[in-house]
């Protein structure tokens, strides 16, 4: 079985900011943004970019890279628009993926009895 790649932008909590970018497994790395929230190691978390707004899918890698090289190129207001076309009222996907907000992996209650 192929894996599967996505293309997706995530946005912070007011919607003023956008993040885009590419993996292989999306409830993962929406779980890693919603982790990294607030830490200036990354973009992602340093502007609360872990609502998902917008994805795509693609069975191959090169596709993916291309895709994200270029929307990352592109002016916000095409971003906008790109959102729009399937998203227009810019509601957060994540619950639609997985459970939403994800339990910390690292706040295991064995730990805390």
């Amino acid at each position: 079985m192929k894996p599967t790649y996505y293309i997706y932008i995530t946005t912070n909590p007011d919607k003023t900011v956008l993040y885009i970018g590419r993996t292989d497994n999306l409830c993962q790395r929406l779980t890693e943004h919603w982790l990294s929230r607030g830490s200036n190691e990354n973009f992602a978390g340093k502007y609360y970019c872990y609502n998902l707004v917008y994805f795509e899918e693609t069975p191959y890698v090169l596709n993916a890279i291309a895709r994200e090289k270029q929307l990352k190129k592109w002016r916000r207001s095409k971003k906008e628009w790109l959102i729009n076309q399937s998203n227009p009222k810019w509601t957060f996907l994540n619950n639609e993926l997985m459970e939403w907000p994800p339990k910390d992996p690292f706040h295991r209650k064995e730990f805390y009895e």
